[in-house]
């Protein structure tokens, strides 16, 4: 099984969680995530797509986009729109989509279990979009993005999710999109464990 680890996240404050979310970098084009910012400066587009903030003609692919992403960041950091927790933490996700609500585990997963073929890869990526999104890691410094894991059943890691989704969540919020967004802390060691 692949080892997964806490991790002191960065997230934002509960006051403005619903400036600062966005939709996945790869489901807006350019064109689409500039009109999705007009009048937000906190998006965290700016981060995904800094291309926003750059003239149209800009490459896409060129270090004046990820430098520019990392200074959104730092940016939305500064500004306190987006605090790293103070502590190594399991995050769980819940996402709420035409009346179906599923649930994920957010954690640090190592590479060598990629590397070793522990963590099966379920799709096949275009190596231009891995370059990209490896290049923006690179530069901010900051996984942006989730990547997403299914994992066989597990009763005991199955309840430990419930028992925390039966408790408040920290955000609970909806989207123009009409997605629901669920999201709750999880710093008790023995359930980290």
């Amino acid at each position: 099984m692949a080892k997964l680890h806490a991790f002191k996240g960065f997230r934002p404050g509960k006051e403005n969680v619903n400036e600062v979310a966005s939709r996945p970098y790869d489901v807006l084009n350019s064109k689409e995530a500039r009109e999705e910012v007009k009048g937000n400066p906190w998006s965290f587009l700016h981060v995904v797509k800094p291309e926003v903030d750059l003239p149209e003609d800009t490459d896409l692919h060129s270090d004046m986009v990820y430098n520019k992403g990392k200074e959104n960041l730092q940016k939305l950091i500064s500004e306190g729109y987006f605090v790293q927790d103070e502590s190594d933490m399991l995050y769980v996700y819940g996402q709420t989509m035409f009346g179906k609500t599923q649930y994920g585990i957010v954690a640090c997963a190592a590479v060598d279990d990629y590397l070793n073929d522990v963590i099966k890869k379920h799709e096949l990526t275009r190596p231009d979009k891995e370059e990209d999104r490896m290049n923006h890691i690179r530069v901010t410094n900051f996984n942006a993005e989730p990547v997403f894991f299914a994992y066989p059943d597990h009763a005991e890691l199955d309840t430990i999710v419930e028992k925390v989704v039966a408790g408040e969540a920290e955000f609970d919020f909806t989207t123009d999109d009409g997605v629901g967004h669920h999201f709750w802390t999880v710093s008790d060691p023995g359930q980290i464990n």
